[in-house]
């Protein structure tokens, strides 16, 4: 234990010093005698970086690119310094405020793990035998949660704070649905049994059928039923779906690169190859 515990001061103290450099590095960067591009950014200019940058990261994950994945997860630490940088310099907030909400946040999430004080309450205290499983620790964060968002700038004549309050508009939709079923699934508003999503699916793919022959609106309106039920079925089955519909994508990809290689071989193209030949090739790619 004791080695353990001096092990963490070590890399504790080295983060430390590593992030201080990097907020040094950023501050000057954006200086007078800085770099003319980063003194031009703006939060709204850099939004697009952000994004790229973690879908970058979450590539090296999917990828199990462990050795590109410190690299990845570093540009996305710049994107949040740099935002932090741009708020300091209008006196909003500096990077210690960004890191010191999340640890506040932490702690106030973990009550099985920590005092409010911060302090490891060990395992055998009440609070942390409580806690015993991911499910049950999904459920406390979700009340805790919900319960700081409605205490939060409420006045006299305020609403309350709901509970999809907060999620963002702005995320990947199949990601979003799947962020809309957490919340409501904390508050119990769920589906008792992973066959009972599957029997939603198969309703909704049931309706889509009949809405194919009314409007397109219609059936626009169905497909998207269909995708969130398929969105929390993934979320039953703890799977992540961004990540799983993007090794799809990376499978077909594959695949059909294959198919257009066994083309290449006979001295063809596929745009000149008629659907059965290329569903042929496409078989037997899977085959092999």
């Amino acid at each position: 234990m004791r080695k353990r515990r001096q092990s963490i001061n070590r890399r504790a103290k080295r983060a430390a010093a590593s992030f201080a450099r990097l907020v040094r590095i950023m501050d000057t960067l954006r200086s007078r005698h800085g770099c003319p591009w980063d003194r031009k950014q703006t939060h709204h200019s850099l939004r697009p970086f952000l994004l790229e940058e973690t879908y970058e990261a979450l590539e090296a994950i999917d990828g199990r690119d462990w050795a590109a994945l410190p690299g990845e997860l570093g540009d996305v630490l710049l994107q949040c310094v740099f935002h932090a940088q741009l708020a300091a310099e209008r006196g909003r907030f500096d990077a210690a405020d960004a890191v010191d909400s999340i640890i506040a946040k932490l702690i106030r999430r973990h009550p099985h793990v920590f005092t409010p004080a911060g302090r490891p309450l060990g395992r055998r205290h009440a609070r942390h035998k409580a806690i015993r499983t991911p499910a049950a620790v999904k459920e406390q964060w979700a009340r805790i949660k919900a319960a700081e968002s409605g205490g939060r700038g409420r006045t006299a004549k305020s609403k309350p704070k709901r509970v999809l309050t907060g999620v963002p508009r702005t995320l990947p939709a199949l990601l979003r649905a799947h962020e809309i079923g957490t919340r409501v699934a904390g508050v119990g508003f769920d589906w008792a049994r992973t066959d009972h999503v599957v029997d939603k699916i198969d309703e909704e793919v049931r309706e889509l059928r009949g809405a194919l022959a009314e409007s397109p609106a219609r059936a626009s309106e169905e497909l998207g039923d269909l995708l969130f039920a398929i969105a929390n079925l993934a979320r039953k089955l703890e799977i992540e779906p961004e990540s799983a519909l993007r090794q799809a994508n990376d499978k077909f990809t594959r695949r059909f690169d294959a198919v257009e290689e066994c083309f290449e071989r006979e001295g063809r193209s596929v745009h000149d190859a008629t659907l059965e030949e290329m569903s042929r090739k496409w078989e037997e790619v899977k085959k092999r």
